[in-house]
């Protein structure tokens, strides 16, 4: 299953993922205030299931399609694997990259979005599902730009990326004019803690 992304007004039923990317968001409440660009946002081009590696995953932010599905074949997606291209990936090109924890594959877009665009991510209970969720709180310019790509990208799915690994890639239910985004999942509080945790630490 894959995760959903949504309004506040809008409930859904998405799967959980969990990450251990450190973070360096600074704690406040219940909450995580964000700190740096380090974050990215990129449009999911493209998903693979979890596949051996084959060759040589060396050029991770090639234009050509071909490429990147030979990129995306050799790329190491194990726990603890390193990645050269951790922190460098150039955000005007693709990326291809992963979620470590689910072993997925992906191809990605530009950046269109940073950290430098969030101002809060905490992550709660909903009161009326008792399901953990994770809020994310947009700057005013962020929340321009959010509210823009996802009223012209609903059903697609948007990678949030930090380190140059995907963290999560939901998928966008409706366009989000508010600036405030919530993500559900069967994650646990922890979880969706670490999760927001992650998602801050840009």
């Amino acid at each position: 299953m894959r995760t959903y992304l949504a309004a506040l007004a809008v409930l859904v039923t998405v799967a959980g993922c969990s990450t251990q990317v450190p973070g360096s968001a600074r704690p406040s409440g219940d909450g995580f205030v964000v700190e740096g660009a380090q974050l990215r946002f990129r449009p999911v081009l493209a998903e693979l299931e979890p596949s051996p590696t084959t060759g040589s995953a060396a050029d991770r932010q090639s234009t050509d399609p071909a490429a990147q599905q030979a990129a995306a074949r050799a790329l190491d997606c194990a726990q603890g694997a390193p990645d050269p291209l951790a922190g460098k990936d150039d955000p005007a090109l693709p990326l291809v990259s992963c979620d470590r924890a689910k072993g997925t594959k992906y191809v990605l877009g530009p950046v269109f979005l940073t950290g430098a665009d969030v101002g809060w991510v905490d992550a709660t209970v909903d009161p009326q599902t008792g399901r953990p969720v994770i809020g994310i709180r947009f700057t005013a310019a962020g929340t321009r730009t959010w509210a823009g790509w996802t009223g012209g990208n609903v059903g697609k799915q948007v990678a949030m990326v930090l380190q140059s690994r995907v963290l999560t890639a939901p998928q966008i239910q409706s366009a989000i004019t508010g600036g405030e985004t919530q993500i559900s999942g069967a994650f646990t509080l922890p979880e969706a803690r670490q999760l927001a945790r992650d998602i801050a630490g840009g």
